[in-house]
């Protein structure tokens, strides 16, 4: 009998007209309310109460992902004053806005690489989602300053634009070299049906140097100060129920890579290719599959720097092979006799192992491999391998 009540009760819920005259916001500081007309606009074309109910819900949401609000509240009444309706009701949203600045403190786990971040916000600036954000990471292998500016679109906060500036070292042992970047990028991002898309330009001073006194004749032969110019375009359809450890859906990445037509002393066209795919199997078992593929070609005879080149190798690569350690590591022939040399014989190793699944920070795994298809100048690394990060192959 409960449970037939209830039920009547929603049919003369869903079943009654209703209007809503008005949808008010309060608790605005310094956000401007032009801004947020489009994220309750579709409160108006309720026609029931749940359907003002869940309309409201949607709009709270909406208000959540803005990135300006710490907490978002919905009260809705039946509207009064002499102009009111009987059947009108009024939608306010109650709103606790951010600090004007905000810090954090959290670590973060890369490919093989732990780093400690600190970043400071200014969060909602000009009163219109606009953020500026100061970020310095500290890792085992990279040290990073990052000021970065961001502006979204009004009414559709998928479209934004980012100024980036910033400087970075990362240490490379595996080659014995390292490198500090400098640079400036312009970032536009947008939805185009269910694929995300990015437009960006780059301008970067690059200093490249010898890590240990006995690196290599090549990084010895390219070291020094670069200017890189360069523009790309990256497209992502992820529909993966979760990035570090998915049990369905599929990633599609594609990016290109333009470089040396803004100018700059690098000169190439680079393509990037990206596929995931996992599919649940019997009980909870879940088979996953992944294809990575890329090709670089100069441009203007001008050669390719070895900063801008594909490595492979490495617990969250190709397992079995030390971390970027597949293929020739300083002498050899040619780009058509390396070619040459993977049709002949394809690395891949095969083995078992256990993965750990931290929540959203990072993905560990323990692998036991055994490498095969190896060539000479690989780097083998035969038995227990552990991987930590947050992209996998």
């Amino acid at each position: 009998m409960v449970e037939a009540e209830q039920e009547i009760k929603r049919e003369i819920l869903e079943n009654k007209d209703i209007v809503v005259q008005n949808v008010n916001i309060q608790g605005l500081r310094r956000t401007k309310e032009d801004y947020l007309g489009y994220e309750m606009s579709d409160v108006f074309n309720a026609k029931t109460l749940i359907d003002v109910i869940n309309k409201s819900h949607e709009a709270r949401q909406r208000l959540l992902q803005l990135g300006i609000f710490q907490q978002v509240e919905v009260l809705i009444d039946v509207s009064e004053g002499e102009d009111a309706f009987p059947n009108g009701l009024d939608v306010t949203f109650e709103v606790t806005e951010l600090k004007r600045v905000t810090g954090t403190y959290n670590t973060m786990v890369n490919n093989n690489e732990g780093s400690m971040v600190l970043g400071v916000k200014v969060p909602n600036m000009f009163g219109r989602g606009e953020r500026l954000a100061f970020q310095f990471s500290y890792g085992t292998k990279e040290t990073s300053y990052v000021l970065a500016f961001f502006k979204p679109q009004s009414g559709c906060f998928e479209r934004n634009f980012i100024l980036n500036l910033y400087k970075g070292t990362r240490q490379f042992p595996w080659s014995s070299m390292k490198k500090t970047d400098r640079g400036v990028s312009a970032e536009v991002h947008f939805p185009v049906w269910m694929m995300d898309h990015t437009l960006k330009w780059e301008a970067v001073w690059r200093a490249l140097g010898c890590l240990v006194h006995g690196a290599s004749f090549t990084v010895r032969e390219e070291s020094g100060h670069t200017l890189k110019s360069a523009l790309s375009h990256t497209m992502v359809l992820d529909t993966r129920n979760c990035p570090l450890l998915p049990s369905k859906g599929s990633l599609l990445q594609i990016s290109q890579e333009l470089a040396g037509f803004t100018g700059g002393d690098a000169s190439f066209l680079k393509e990037d290719f990206e596929l995931q795919m996992s599919r649940p199997f019997l009980w909870d078992f879940v088979f996953s599959a992944s294809l990575r593929a890329g090709m670089i070609f100069p441009i203007g005879g001008r050669p390719i720097s070895i900063t801008d080149r594909f490595y492979l190798g490495g617990p969250t690569t190709v397992r079995g092979f030390g971390m970027c350690r597949i293929g020739p590591q300083s002498e050899g022939g040619g780009v058509s006799a390396h070619l040459l040399r993977l049709a002949e014989c394809i690395r891949w190793s095969y083995g078992a192992g256990l993965t750990l699944h931290l929540g959203n920070i990072a993905r560990l795994e323990l692998n036991y491999c055994i490498p095969m298809g190896v060539q000479r100048g690989d780097r083998i690394c035969d038995g227990m391998q552990f991987g930590a990060g947050i992209r996998f192959l």
